[in-house]
């Protein structure tokens, strides 16, 4: 079995979770909302988690350890990562720390195709933007001085460090495009973007 070539947000989250201890799916995706990981790996759909597990096991990243039977529950496969599969998550952790990658999130694919909208249309739906952004900047927050009242080390909240930049960085962005739009620094017509297409 040869180590599979492509990474991904969850399965290097599940190679690392199982670093610490064997799991089943479900303790798995437990874990992953309990640390706060949900905030930047998709764990909404359970699907997607065992088809990850899948992989990784037919690449020899984890193995079976048990099949844990319990008449309370269903019959749960409990799962371990071997040593290839510690060596991956490595390399994946290291390669995704040193080199930026290109992503093609939905915010700028959008913001590419603004010319379908009027400015007012524009600003209403930036204003709109601009409250939910401060809503996750308030929870960032919160969670940022949960955490340190709880005494965690400051490493396991670089990631909401992070993401707490981001979003405050983008809502300062956008407010400063709603500020553009409402003092007509920032303006265009249908005529323009016409004119522009044809061009």
């Amino acid at each position: 079995m040869s180590t599979p070539t492509r990474s991904s947000p969850l399965a290097l989250t599940v190679l690392a979770l199982l670093h610490y201890r064997p799991s089943h799916p479900y303790g798995i995706q437990r874990l992953i909302r309990d640390w706060g990981k949900d905030k930047v790996v998709n764990v909404g759909q359970r699907a997607s988690l065992y088809r990850t597990i899948d992989r990784l096991l037919a690449a020899g990243l984890i193995d079976v350890r048990e099949t844990e039977r319990d008449h309370q529950y269903p019959e749960r496969t409990v799962y371990e990562v071997t040593d290839t599969g510690r060596q991956a998550a490595r390399e994946w952790l290291l390669e995704a720390l040193r080199t930026p990658k290109q992503e093609f999130p939905e915010f700028p694919a959008a913001l590419s195709n603004l010319l379908l909208l009027t400015p007012t249309e524009m600003s209403d739906v930036l204003e709109q933007r601009a409250a939910l952004l401060e809503t996750s900047l308030a929870e960032l927050d919160a969670g940022l001085v949960q955490g340190s009242e709880r005494g965690l080390p400051r490493v396991t909240a670089l990631e909401d460090e992070y993401l707490r930049a981001v979003t405050n960085a983008e809502l300062n962005w956008v407010r400063s495009v709603i500020e553009d739009l409402r003092d007509g620094r920032l303006v265009w017509s249908a005529e323009e973007v016409t004119a522009f297409a044809e061009g």
